[in-house]
């Protein structure tokens, strides 16, 4: 496929405003697209190079790529700084510069547009921007405006395309196994493996006898499990029956994949951050009695003085790239493995909850002082011991507690009551955090008008139609100085108008890319006919009541980890039972 066409299947899902249609489109340029070709659009659809635990990234800032625009046409960076000031995109100051140029153009096919964007990314050490600089303004010379438009765009990291990894799960059913119903055949697939650009490689070449047959491998991060909420440990015990109780820790959830004597550590967004917890791989190494194993688990920083836990914001300082051991003799960190996926060639996912425990302890050598520990677990089918237990972790310092049903398998990548998470008891008002997606932010008034910005547009996600839907203005919560760190990291993902898997009734002074998440807290969750959460044709959606920040942005959570927009009407109805 010439990256010419490909362009244009850009511009039509651009143009579109229905997702059933980006489906339809989606499936048709998957279905047009070579073998060889498909893994690689899928790759650039989401807005990268090769799957997020490979950790490649086109690093290609906005000055480099003003400079790239400026050599290729022949023009100052300054009179591209001007156009993109007044038109907000860079992309289309690039199409715009393009549609000017006479000079023949030579075309090229996806897979050298994409081949040249992994070179550029590879580029390393001594002259690396110039390099860099140089194989762009080699490609951009050869494409038209389109193609410039979106060149420019998949460099950024704004494709824009209103598409996110749910359509190109639908278009995949629809395309590969020739019916949207087996998405969920798609997914189960995804969720194991986390390389979306592979599955569906498979999904084309081998069909839904392949995918059926896909198990975790070592290596590569399953994407994890999701719990559900609800407003006691009356109604958990209702729901579920028998549980197994652990404590809900308040750090970051890693998980740890063995190979002999190697081993990774992969963050809930699926990133390879090994390096970065050195005590915690080095521990595995010894602990871990099988020679192939992934676990997971929750890691927290301690006082080592007097055992509490400390809060995330400290344990949070350990997610770095240099300084490294410093942190880890300062902070030092504890990972408390609650889960086994994978051991010595045999697929845990599928077993109960119960033998999957049984088997970590089994597998997992602790003694006093290892980085590495099993979690506790109550097991109990009554209301009154599973309360004294919450209050129990409340009293140490924890954030409540998970319950999960016994006999259930892990359900990778799934939000679901298997495992149902109690970290406060709802009154008449919200007592616990949602983790919103920033949309845009309103400019600054009194006091906040030096700082041009006043308050954040919050969104929650709608896995179904794969969207975001506002909530919340958030306007009390970060100290001055995170104001404007936060002003400069959504204006690195602003766009002129409004991003298209956002659905908003309220117009921001600057729409952002839904790419940043941030914990609120809230009074409680009322109706309301300015936010788009839960709303149906003229009724009221919902919102949060006066809602704050608590904490920085976490950057443990993706877009699509963010509380959904059923989890928001439960608590409504929770507020509602109490």
């Amino acid at each position: 496929m010439r990256f010419a066409e490909l362009g244009r299947y850009f511009a039509r899902l651009e143009a579109t405003s229905g997702r059933h249609t980006a489906v339809k489109i989606t499936a048709d340029l998957l279905g047009r697209a070579a073998p060889g070709e498909r893994h690689r659009i899928v790759y650039l659809l989401q807005g990268r190079l090769l799957p997020p635990y490979v950790g490649v990234e086109i690093g290609v800032g906005e000055r480099i790529l003003v400079r790239v625009l400026a050599r290729v046409y022949d023009v100052s960076d300054a009179s591209v700084e001007r156009s993109l000031r007044r038109r907000g995109d860079l992309g289309l100051v690039a199409e715009s510069l393009a549609a000017m140029r006479t000079a023949p153009r030579r075309s090229f096919t996806v897979r050298e547009a994409y081949e040249t964007l992994l070179d550029v990314a590879r580029v390393a050490g001594i002259g690396a921007v110039e390099r860099r600089v140089r194989l762009l303004a080699e490609l951009l010379r050869r494409a038209g405006a389109l193609e410039v438009k979106f060149l420019v765009r998949i460099v950024q990291g704004r494709l824009r395309l209103g598409i996110g990894d749910a359509t190109i799960l639908e278009a995949t059913a629809l395309g590969a196994l020739h019916a949207r119903d087996k998405r969920h055949v798609i997914e189960r697939a995804y969720n194991i493996r986390s390389d979306l650009g592979g599955v569906v490689r498979l999904a084309y070449a081998k069909g839904e006898r392949a995918l059926a047959r896909m198990s975790p491998r070592v290596g590569v991060p399953v994407r994890p499990a999701l719990a559900q909420r609800l407003a006691s440990a009356a109604a958990i015990v209702h729901r579920l029956g028998s549980v197994q109780a652990e404590p809900k820790y308040d750090g970051f959830r890693l998980q740890l994949h063995k190979d002999g004597d190697r081993m990774w550590a992969f963050s809930r967004r699926l990133e390879d951050v090994s390096a970065m917890f050195p005590e915690l791989t080095d521990g595995a190494r010894r602990q871990l009695r099988a020679r192939q194993v992934i676990i997971e688990g929750e890691a927290v920083v301690t006082d080592p003085r007097t055992g509490r836990f400390l809060p995330f914001q400290v344990t949070m300082t350990r997610k770095r790239k240099h300084r490294i051991a410093e942190a880890a003799e300062r902070h030092p960190l504890r990972l408390f493995a609650f889960d086994l996926l994978y051991a010595d060639g045999r697929d845990y996912l599928p077993r109960p909850q119960r033998e999957r425990h049984e088997r970590l302890v089994r597998l997992l050598r602790v003694r006093a002082g290892d980085p590495v520990a099993v979690t506790e677990v109550l097991a109990t089918e009554r209301a009154d011991e599973l309360q004294a237990y919450f209050d129990a972790m409340i009293e140490r310092g924890l954030e409540g507690i998970v319950a999960k049903r016994p006999d259930a398998p892990y359900r990778a990548g799934a939000r679901g009551y298997d495992w149902v998470k109690l970290k406060r008891a709802y009154q008449s008002a919200l007592r616990d955090t949602v983790d919103l997606v920033l949309v845009g932010y309103l400019a600054g008034r009194g006091k906040r008008a030096a700082l041009g910005i006043g308050s954040l547009l919050g969104a929650v996600y709608d896995p179904r139609h794969d969207r975001f839907r506002t909530v919340a203005k958030i306007g009390s919560g970060p100290s001055e100085a995170e104001w404007r760190a936060l002003r400069l990291r959504l204006d690195r993902t602003a766009v002129p108008s409004r991003p298209p898997r956002v659905d908003s009734l309220i117009t921001p002074d600057v729409w952002a890319e839904p790419t940043l998440v941030v914990e609120v807290l809230a009074d409680e969750i009322t109706r309301s006919p300015f936010h788009t959460c839960g709303k149906k044709g003229s009724a009221p959606g919902y919102a949060l009541r006066f809602p704050r920040m608590v904490g920085g942005v976490r950057s443990d959570r993706t877009p699509e980890d963010a509380t959904t927009e059923r989890e928001v009407l439960d608590l409504y109805r929770m507020q509602g039972a109490s």
